[in-house]
């Protein structure tokens, strides 16, 4: 199994551990390459150029991990690939011409936005309740938030984070079909190397069904701070409310609770779930392996264990992120940098510093 990552930065390393793992602990003979700007020391073959890697080493899966601003630019280069492609969220800039590219994707054998946090065992569970126990949507609410301030890594903006949280509510709530936004105002600022008015903050409503959905989302929230919260009904009116926690306190720990009241108001916890991954050498990256695990599972023909975010998934988030990209335009602006010049996380910082 041959596996291309598309710019060895960040993202892309943490691609190289999920791969290099899964290949030691399924005992998988699996070569690694990636593209980039520059040479590593600790992984080759390297290439400059996508087109020399797909002739030459002839990958059975792309990861394209490059910034943002590169996605479009490299799957157009990907129009003759007949692999399997993972791709960072998100797709597409606002504004870039995606729709093209995407149709030019026809011969791919597969396809995977990188939505990690489907692959949560609090995600599949409370998924797997709704759909047991024909739960409606009453309403949704999140909160979907870390601080990127004076990170090193270019950006789009507030829409690669939003992304996690209006994914979560469809694929929880699949039944009631797709959302639809209603409003959404921002707050632009310098935290990015990308420019000096950059959306790093938006707030939306929306309806999923007849569901009213709220949200909030931020690139400098002061701490991370992920979660995102329902209330349902069941078949015979009662109401119940369930809250996920993610990457609380530590990446990949997650938390589910279920819970309704009774007939005095008192609380009736009806389910509780703990997921504190634990597996050495997969810290911050768990779910990411999952993925990548199913992703080798499908360029072998074998099922994955639950349904890809895939192109067709992936156009329609894009269609929504576009949307919210056109209501925020008018940006108040705030100011990050007051001395004379930036001072930038370092690139070998903490993984849940840089996460």
């Amino acid at each position: 199994m041959k596996v291309l990552i598309i710019g060895l930065g960040y993202a892309g390393r943490r691609y190289q551990r999920a791969f290099s793992h899964l290949a030691g602990m399924n005992k998988v003979d699996l070569t690694l390459a990636y593209v980039g700007r520059r040479s590593r020391t600790d992984l080759k073959p390297y290439y400059t150029q996508v087109a020399t890697a797909l002739a030459e080493f002839r990958p059975d899966i792309v990861v394209v991990s490059v910034n943002d601003h590169s996605h479009v630019a490299v799957l157009r280069e990907l129009a003759s690939f007949e692999g399997f492609i993972i791709c960072e969220k998100p797709l597409a800039v606002p504004g870039d011409d995606w729709s093209v590219v995407c149709a030019g994707l026809s011969r791919v054998k597969g396809f995977a936005l990188d939505l990690v946090e489907r692959y949560s065992e609090t995600t599949k569970r409370l998924k797997g309740i709704v759909s047991q126990r024909q739960w409606s949507l009453v309403r949704s609410s999140f909160y979907w938030g870390k601080d990127r301030l004076n990170d090193y890594r270019p950006t789009c903006g507030v829409t690669s984070e939003i992304i996690h949280a209006l994914d979560l509510v469809e694929w929880i709530c699949a039944s009631q079909g797709s959302l639809q936004l209603q409003q959404a105002i921002g707050i632009g600022s310098d935290f990015s190397i990308s420019g000096n008015s950059v959306p790093d903050t938006v707030l939306l409503t929306a309806t999923l069904g007849d569901a009213p959905v709220a949200g909030y989302s931020s690139f400098v929230n002061i701490q991370r701070q992920r979660t995102v919260d329902f209330t349902f009904a069941d078949p015979d009116g009662r109401i119940f409310h369930a809250r996920i926690v993610f990457d609380t306190p530590n990446w990949d720990h997650d938390h589910l609770r279920i819970w309704s009241r009774d007939v005095s108001g008192l609380e009736v916890l009806e389910d509780e779930h703990w997921a504190t991954p634990q597996q050495a050498g997969l810290e911050t990256v768990y779910k990411l392996s999952l993925l990548c695990d199913d992703a080798l599972r499908a360029t072998i023909g074998d099922p994955p264990q639950q349904p890809f975010a895939d192109l067709e998934v992936s156009m329609h988030l894009q269609r929504l992120l576009d949307a919210i990209g056109q209501q925020i335009t008018v940006l108040p602006i705030a100011r990050y940098v007051r001395g004379p010049e930036r001072i930038l996380i370092p690139e070998n910082a903490d993984l849940e510093s840089l996460g």
